[in-house]
């Protein structure tokens, strides 16, 4: 074929390119596909397919996702389903845990491998929605020959990652279609699309992982849901990608015990001289500024270290 010619030409022609790679992320995946993954353009592989065991244990793996996307996946699937769109939910390792399609369009798409069980990461068929955004981890767009492996051109997808309750990658929602009249401006609707999904779909699992705690909206203009989850004393539980880049927050600062009025640049009265009726919440704050320094922390205060030390003890203040 023709067409199948001319797109193995131009994917090794722009692999080769150091400089196009460094520019554009199609051209860098295709490079990672030859490269790194030992892929030709020309082989008409499909993805692989994992056993019955094999899928059954990637689904116990992402339990709670799985539990968490259903409901979206069926709000999305009702606004795109039917034209023509597959919706696949993945793991980290690109494996569709969940599909919604039409029954009309389910031939076309198990032809290319769009279905339950398979392994959509660029190792296994190239550069593709789901794999690349993993690879990269941030949303794309893939249309028709953008796709690495030229069997794959007659695909368009959108992806958008998702992201576990500290910032890494969980899994990955994707919309694709094999209509050869989907315009430019249908993929950017359905890209955005797919990132409000996978940013409620998000926000849905950090507030399962911090159940108790207060959670509050960091108001930031970012991709993705920006939270923080917030204990009865103001001390950040944990943030979501989004919040830990906007703030500078990682593993290691939260353990050490950040106030998020701190972080908010909120005024939070009685933390100094006289201690409020949120007396325990206050200290903690005030301990946690002085990174657990008794003394400087007594000092902030204006009281003696004896003194902090009694109202530590009464307060069960560590």
């Amino acid at each position: 074929m023709p067409a199948v010619r001319d797109h193995s030409d131009l994917v090794y022609r722009v692999a080769h390119q150091p400089s196009a790679a460094a520019s554009s992320p199609v051209a860098a995946s295709w490079r990672r596909c030859m490269t790194l993954h030992g892929l030709v353009p020309e082989d008409r592989r499909t993805p692989l397919l994992l056993s019955d065991r094999e899928f059954q244990l990637a689904r116990e793996r992402s339990a709670e996702l799985i539990l968490e996307a259903g409901g979206e996946l069926d709000r999305l699937f009702a606004t795109v389903g039917k034209a023509g769109c597959c919706l696949l939910l993945t793991d980290d390792k690109g494996v569709a845990l969940e599909r919604r399609g039409a029954v009309g369009d389910d031939a076309d798409f198990r032809d290319v491998g769009l279905w339950s069980g398979t392994v959509w990461s660029e190792a296994s068929v190239g550069t593709n929605g789901i794999g690349t955004a993993i690879a990269d981890e941030r949303a794309v767009v893939i249309q028709r020959d953008q796709h690495f492996l030229s069997s794959n051109i007659g695909l368009s997808c959108t992806t958008a990652p998702i992201r576990d309750h500290r910032g890494r990658m969980a899994a990955a929602l994707d919309i694709s279609t094999c209509r050869d009249d989907a315009s430019e401006m249908t993929l950017s609707l359905l890209s955005q699309a797919v990132r409000d999904a996978a940013g409620r779909i998000e926000a849905g699992l950090f507030r399962r992982a911090f159940a108790g705690a207060r959670i509050v909206l960091v108001p930031v203009d970012r991709a993705g849901p920006a939270l923080l989850a917030v204990d009865r004393d103001d001390l950040v539980l944990g943030a979501t990608r989004a919040a830990r880049q906007w703030l500078d927050l990682d593993d290691k600062r939260i353990a050490a015990g950040v106030p998020a009025s701190d972080l908010l640049k909120e005024d939070t009265a009685g933390d100094g001289g006289e201690l409020p009726d949120a007396e325990r919440a206050a200290l903690r704050r005030v301990l946690s500024r002085a990174n657990g320094n008794v003394s400087l922390a007594a000092e902030q205060l204006g009281i003696s270290r004896a003194t902090l030390y009694r109202k530590m003890k009464r307060l069960q203040v560590s």
